[in-house]
């Protein structure tokens, strides 16, 4: 099979002088490189994470090689409102305004459904569906007041779509994340507001490695077109594309990062 590796892009300041908030931002996942490819896009950011450690070890790290300037952070629970409340208003406080929201944060796990407990079934919804709504809403709110538009990009995930073992709480969610982003498309066209979400299949980092089977992992990989796994920074293109200009009169769309849909 020919050699299918991505080479990685560099910025072209697609998002030169804009402002977002990155929840979910902190180590190597999908978050860090959405982070790390809007400062190289010229925006400046503030990362949430709920694990303050690892937030303010990313934070430092960009920082040093972006500036301070650039970057700020501030550790977040996306399922207390008062701490969504609190990231939101820190975000107009750093930066002036607010102009993008990248919905990153949410919650997986694996467990046969006859299994699942309600505890199991709550977790993974409130993170994954209910915390992207609370951030969705504050996003809609904030940029209603302005006036002035605003982007919002939610993680969705193809298991919204297709059904997989052991997945039926975290494909709830998905699915709900997919329904909210075209609902909140239609509200918030009226406040010049663009709402859309990527669907990635399988992006790989060391959380995942840890928290996933090898053969789970293989049987994943193989399925896809390339015979490979996204690099994170591969799903934050995707990303970037949704929360450039590039992306004008896209909303309500659900973005599959992956050739699997079903």
């Amino acid at each position: 099979m020919t050699d299918n590796r991505a080479q990685y892009v560099p910025g072209h300041d697609l998002l030169k002088g804009r402002r977002a908030v990155i929840t979910a931002a902190a180590g190597a996942g999908i978050g860090g490189a959405t982070a790390r490819k809007f400062l190289q896009e010229g925006a400046r950011i503030l990362i949430s994470d709920a694990h303050a450690r690892r937030l303010k070890e990313t934070e430092a790290a960009l920082a040093e090689e972006f500036g301070t300037a650039a970057v700020t952070s501030l550790p977040c629970d996306v399922t207390d409102e008062a701490q969504v409340q609190a990231l939101f208003e820190k975000a107009v406080r750093d930066h002036g305004g607010l102009d993008i929201v990248v919905n990153n944060a949410g919650l997986g796990g694996t467990a046969a459904l006859v299994d699942m407990t309600d505890e199991q079934w709550d977790k993974v919804l409130d993170v994954t569906l209910n915390g992207t709504f609370r951030c969705t809403r504050a996003a809609l709110r904030s940029f209603r007041a302005t006036g002035r538009g605003g982007v919002i990009v939610n993680n969705s995930s193809v298991v919204g779509w297709r059904a997989q073992a052991g997945q039926a709480h975290y494909a709830a969610a998905k699915a709900g994340v997919m329904a909210l982003t075209r609902c909140a498309a239609i509200e918030g066209a009226e406040y010049g507001v663009r709402v859309n979400a990527v669907a990635p299949s399988l992006a790989m980092h060391p959380h995942l490695v840890k928290v996933t089977s090898a053969e789970l992992l293989q049987e994943l990989t193989a399925k896809e077109a390339f015979g490979r796994y996204a690099e994170p920074w591969e799903i934050a293109n995707a990303i970037v594309f949704l929360a450039s200009g590039y992306s004008s009169y896209l909303t309500g769309e659900v973005l599959s990062v992956s050739s699997q849909h079903a």
